[in-house]
């Protein structure tokens, strides 16, 4: 049976095995948040990097540049990180390249081996349930966290995925349990529970707390993020 594990960060991947799964990235407070609504209001696609540097460069390609350091817009950028900025598809057909504090490392530390990188969210998660449950290859949801350390929000999302993979999928790791079990005792007060994670309290003293509210909204959207080549793209599960 296919199995489905958690590494709660980047800095124990190298505990895992990425080669030939299907890599779910997680960065709720906003990276794949952010990217999730960029690619359901008609951007082209997400180019992204780990640096400000290579990131910015690509402003004189015709993409338009979004970075985040700290939970803020990096100097030199047009846009930063937050999933508001493109909604009613104010970026529609554009390319964008994106750099941010934790989402975007995630990315890069597993591309070269995973069978498939996927952005998860909660505002597809269902979708991207669907979408892992169709393919033959194991899961491993790799929660970018907040500079090395654990997360509340990254790996709440991880036992909701994992809850909804069920019993398509099996699993040996403790970390799924444990998740899982967080997940379904407080799905219910979503919000409140999450109101008391660290990156929502730095997020809400940069007083943006409609991000914070858009990233916890449940399955908004019936599609996917995928990484194909070096650009994350948007498909349809249906």
């Amino acid at each position: 049976m296919k199995k489905v594990e958690i590494c709660v960060s980047p800095e124990l991947l190298h505990l895992y095995e990425v080669s030939g799964k299907n890599v779910v990235i997680v960065d709720i407070f906003r990276a794949t948040s952010t990217m999730m609504a960029a690619l359901a209001n008609g951007v082209a696609s997400i180019t992204p990097f780990m640096d400000l540097e290579s990131c910015r460069a690509k402003a004189a390609e015709g993409y338009v540049i979004a970075g985040e350091r700290n939970g803020l817009t990096a100097d030199g950028f047009e846009l930063g990180n937050s999933p508001i900025a493109y909604l009613d598809g104010a970026y529609a057909g554009k390319k964008i390249a994106m750099t941010t504090t934790n989402g975007t490392l995630a990315i890069e530390k597993t591309k070269a081996e995973a069978a498939r990188v996927i952005i998860g969210a909660f505002v597809n998660l269902r979708a991207t349930a669907d979408f892992l449950i169709g393919l033959p290859e194991d899961v491993l949801i790799l929660c970018a966290g907040w500079k090395g350390k654990f997360n509340l929000e990254d790996s709440l999302y991880a036992g909701a995925l994992a809850a909804l993979l069920f019993p398509q999928f099996d699993t040996d790791c403790d970390t799924v349990f444990a998740m899982k079990n967080l997940y379904q005792d407080n799905a219910h007060r979503l919000n409140l529970f999450l109101g008391q994670a660290s990156h929502a309290k730095r997020l809400q003293n940069h007083n943006i707390e409609a991000d914070i509210d858009f990233c916890l909204q449940l399955n908004q959207y019936d599609l996917i993020g995928i990484l194909k080549g070096d650009e994350l793209i948007a498909e349809k599960t249906k």
